[in-house]
């Protein structure tokens, strides 16, 4: 899943640094973690997720990756600064449909399936996902996935 997951950032690198997003790359050198996989949905979740900052952090922003192995699985982490979104949104952000803002147009802020994709990549791949606000602003995903 790193190498997945660093080969979809080089697919959004030009789209980062026009939209002053700052890239900070902690996932260290194991790209040897195997999982039993599709390699297409996995860069279609980070995909999503990216698809995210770019849309709505504020500008200039910053991109954090990391990642942590446990014993039978790896927690990979997608971190944006910011702005987040309000506590009784936190726990909706999967929900298909669901928009923090209803306001937005579907032009302006997508279809509200994007979070739900990903939540149901990571739970074919026997995984979950959880969102959560980080304390300097910006919303942090946790991605668990069973090696």
């Amino acid at each position: 899943p790193v190498s997945v997951l660093r080969e979809a950032l080089i697919l959004f690198q030009h789209r980062f640094t026009e939209e002053e997003v700052t890239v900070l790359d902690q996932l260290g050198t194991d790209d040897l973690t195997v999982i039993e996989g599709d390699a297409d949905r996995l860069t279609q979740l980070f995909s999503n997720l990216f698809e995210n900052v770019l849309r709505y952090s504020t500008k200039p922003g910053e991109l954090k990756i990391c990642q942590k192995r446990k014993e039978s699985s790896i927690a990979l982490y997608i971190e944006d600064s910011g702005p987040g979104v309000p506590e009784n949104s936190v726990e909706r952000l999967f929900d298909r449909f669901y928009r923090v803002d209803p306001a937005r147009t579907r032009s302006r802020g997508g279809s509200g399936l994007g979070l739900s994709i990903c939540k149901k990549i990571v739970e074919v791949h026997g995984g979950h996902i959880k969102a959560e606000n980080r304390r300097r602003g910006g919303l942090r995903f946790e991605i668990v996935i069973p090696l």
